[in-house]
């Protein structure tokens, strides 16, 4: 947050921004978009996976998490994550709580996924970008894209983590 700037002055833009009625069509068309995202994915994986609820965030990102038996034995589980702010689609990997999520940054800091990371992440042990340039104009293709790309690499990463451990 700018010190220069009241709350005042960011309620001002807000507002501006609000009365235009494009932000809530856009961020109201990606939330349901992930809500599809997760019935494609749920209709797909089912029978490996279980699938929390759509998370829609605070404008930062909305997300659903997926498990199996091994990640819940592990107290961690994946997210499929749109990131608002880079507008791209990520895969996270998450501890349950803190402490989880300490000891597997611990684990898995030098791991290729963290590579150029020296701190770890706010929310996640580790961050895949997906799709980094999402078409919203071809849904079909972009969920296959990231269903298909997240299914590759939550393959990979649990069998990197069954091989450290």
């Amino acid at each position: 947050m700018d010190k220069s700037k009241s709350l005042n002055d960011y309620i001002t833009v807000y507002k501006e921004i609000l009365e235009q009625g494009d932000i809530q069509i856009a961020y109201e068309s990606l939330r349901k978009y992930v809500m599809t995202l997760k019935a494609q994915f749920s209709k797909k994986l089912s029978d490996k996976y279980s699938l929390g609820n759509v998370s829609p965030g605070y404008m930062d990102f909305t997300y659903f998490p997926f498990f199996d038996s091994f990640l819940r034995s592990r107290k961690l589980r994946f997210g499929i994550v749109l990131n608002h702010k880079d507008v791209r689609f990520e895969l996270w990997l998450m501890g349950q709580n803190a402490e989880d999520q300490r000891n597997y940054w611990e684990l898995l800091k030098d791991a290729k996924w963290n590579k150029g990371r020296s701190v770890m992440p706010r929310y996640s042990v580790l961050e895949v970008v997906l799709v980094e340039e999402p078409d919203f104009n071809d849904l079909d293709t972009l969920s296959a894209e990231i269903i298909n790309r997240g299914i590759s690499v939550t393959e990979e990463i649990q069998d990197f983590i069954k091989r450290i451990e």
